[in-house]
């Protein structure tokens, strides 16, 4: 009886590189990936290193490309549980690393050019920079469960939702921090955060439900 063996080959080429990625930028600067990695519970990486965040910085770009790739790696494990797909192409897989990442810095481009459009920039540069670290804070956490997922269970449709609900409970502890941090900011510009929020916070997901949905 033929026994369909299912590879996982590309995706550990992708974990290894995400490894790599991560371990460099902990040699890069060890002492803030330190205090990174106590971004969840405590505010002091976000109160020091927003002061002098930069328009391209070296830590976050290198945290942000780990960030691409285990979401596309997880994306295409949560697609699995919903389809008969087994397997992927590496060309299918890079289009698809290369959409999410090239998505993600439309957005935060786009969400810098309203913030100077509305006369706002301070405040979005340092929400941007709050919500940015959250992500790649999430990078973080997905690689060992991508591991996980692909390599010692046979992941469900119930711990994908469970997965995927942990990922919005960690945005929405950003999302308090930010406006706690700034709220004397957000309050006096109240109307223009509010109307950011709707056209680059939710806007875009519920386009991409509605294609995903469609399609």
């Amino acid at each position: 009886m033929l026994r369909y063996l299912v590879s996982n080959e590309i995706f550990t080429v992708l974990l290894v590189i995400g490894l790599i990625i991560v371990a460099i930028a902990k040699l890069t600067a060890p002492k803030r990936f330190d205090d990174f990695i106590l971004v969840l519970g405590n505010d002091k990486y976000l109160k020091i290193y927003s002061r002098d965040q930069k328009f391209f910085d070296k830590f976050d770009a290198l945290l942000f490309t780990n960030l691409i790739i285990t979401v596309s790696v997880f994306c295409f494990i949560s697609y699995k549980q919903l389809t008969d797909t087994q397997t992927i192409s590496a060309n299918t897989m890079f289009k698809l690393t290369f959409s999410i990442g090239i998505f993600i810095l439309i957005k935060v481009l786009l969400e810098r050019l309203i913030g100077s459009l509305l006369e706002i920039d301070k405040l979005i540069d340092q929400y941007i920079f709050q919500k940015i670290s959250f992500k790649n804070y999430l990078g973080l956490l997905l690689l060992p469960i991508n591991a996980l997922l692909l390599y010692t269970f046979t992941p469900t449709l119930t711990v994908i939702y469970v997965i995927v609900s942990l990922m919005l409970i960690v945005n929405i502890i950003g999302l308090i921090s930010s406006f706690k941090t700034h709220q004397s900011l957000i309050k006096n510009n109240l109307f223009y955060f509010i109307l950011y929020l709707c056209a680059l916070e939710i806007a875009p997901y519920i386009i991409l439900y509605k294609v995903f949905i469609s399609n």
